[in-house]
């Protein structure tokens, strides 16, 4: 059957990701070139937000609070481990994660059901952020670059992560929104056989 149009009951987009188009992956290369370079010195209140926003979406995770994580991101928010070193290009290259609000409302919803087998039973993570660094780029967007470490133990095995995160957060009346949430770990290019976890 041939569609000329799509039914009205679908004319409300909102809740659909018509926002990933041409402009959406602009925003990506800009970002990912903006944490390529080196940055000017923070003022001391920018970097006390910075690394508080950081340590509570830390806390969120580690406790199994995803609901309440995903709350964090903007409803064009993207959540991005990438093959390649510093993001690559997403059009062209592989991506562990590449979900945006959609897909990560399912990736949460998969956790917190228990329906992600290879989380039965779930990880228990503890993770350490550290050496933030943080810009405001010219449009107001504020940038955050820090390091992670990752301790998960699951099922009798004890795995570490390392590698370095990239946020890219706007101001709204609530706080700090997620735009982007980079996760590059250091091995990135290797076979990982279970990334249910959430970085």
């Amino acid at each position: 059957m041939h569609i000329d149009r799509l039914p009205d009951a679908y004319a409300d987009t909102s809740s659909f990701s018509y926002h990933v188009d041409e402009d959406w992956y602009a925003d990506l290369d800009r970002f990912r070139a903006l944490f390529a370079e080196d940055w000017p010195a923070a003022q001391v209140d920018e970097l006390h937000a910075a690394q508080t926003f950081l340590v509570r979406e830390a806390r969120l995770i580690d406790d199994g609070r995803f609901n309440d994580w995903l709350e964090l991101f903007a409803g064009d928010g993207l959540y991005w481990v990438p093959v390649t070193a510093g993001g690559g290009n997403p059009r062209r290259e592989v991506s562990h994660a590449f979900d945006d609000h959609r897909r990560l409302t399912d990736r949460v919803y998969w956790l917190r059901t228990g329906l992600a087998y290879s989380q039965l039973p779930p990880s228990r993570t503890r993770r350490l952020v550290s050496n933030v660094e943080t810009f405001e780029d010219l449009d107001g967007t504020r940038l955050i670059r820090s390091n992670f470490v990752i301790h998960e133990y699951r099922a009798g095995v004890a795995k570490t992560y390392v590698g370095w995160y990239g946020h890219v957060v706007q101001e709204t009346g609530d706080g700090w929104a997620i735009r982007m949430k980079m996760i590059n770990l250091i091995d990135s290019d290797q076979y990982h056989e279970n990334l249910t976890l959430v970085f």
